[in-house]
């Protein structure tokens, strides 16, 4: 989620924020791993490294952990900066949000803040750690991964939804993005089938 900023604050650091876990130095003798719960893969890693990978197996087995093989991806959420000092940017900011539906909301952005296209780009950039059509791609998969945890429309209305006429280029800006096909996205991220139903049948009163 703290890409952008990281990428601001530490430019000569190479940021891989879609791996796990990061190897460095002479021999990969720094490890570095990523989101919170990654402390498994990193354990499992050192697991196996020092003791083999039949014991790694075996204390995965012990402990119910499992590997994240998609990388951080699926898991991240966009973050939008807002507190940058840019009134002009700011005001496209909240604009967007509620008109990211629109075929050409790059360009009423552009129009809304009244500047030159190269003005715009690199201040909405500097401010938000995103292009323009960066910021508007991550807002409409942001809204699809809510859908997709949520609904249980079709992945075709879902991406009419947010913006996308064109099925195969929503796929592909999503897998992207997320890291996950939308199918994939929604079959790891909704409640599964038993926890929605014990919820259902829980009073309303006890369950809010």
């Amino acid at each position: 989620m703290y890409a952008p900023l990281f990428r601001s604050q530490f430019p000569n650091v190479e940021l891989k924020e879609e791996r796990i876990l990061v190897q460095a130095g002479t021999g990969h003798s720094i490890v570095c791993a990523g989101g919170a719960s990654s402390w498994q893969d990193l354990t499992l890693f050192l697991i196996a490294r020092h003791a083999g990978t039949a014991e790694a197996i075996r204390i995965s087995k012990i402990f119910l952990y499992q590997w994240h093989r998609d990388g951080q991806l699926p898991y991240a959420s966009m973050i939008a900066n807002a507190d940058h000092g840019d009134a002009v940017v700011k005001k496209c900011q909240e604009y967007a949000p509620l008109h990211y539906q629109s075929a050409d909301i790059v360009a009423e952005l552009l129009r809304l803040s009244g500047l030159p296209k190269r003005s715009f780009d690199r201040r909405f950039r500097k401010a938000t750690g995103y292009s323009p059509l960066e910021y508007v791609q991550w807002l409409r998969v942001e809204e699809a991964k809510q859908m997709l945890e949520m609904e249980d429309g079709p992945i075709e209305e879902i991406a009419l939804e947010v913006g996308y006429s064109d099925l195969a280029s929503f796929r592909r800006l999503f897998r992207k993005l997320a890291g996950l096909t939308p199918g994939e996205y929604r079959r790891r991220f909704r409640l599964p089938a038993n926890v929605e139903a014990a919820l259902q049948a829980v009073a309303p009163t006890a369950r809010a």
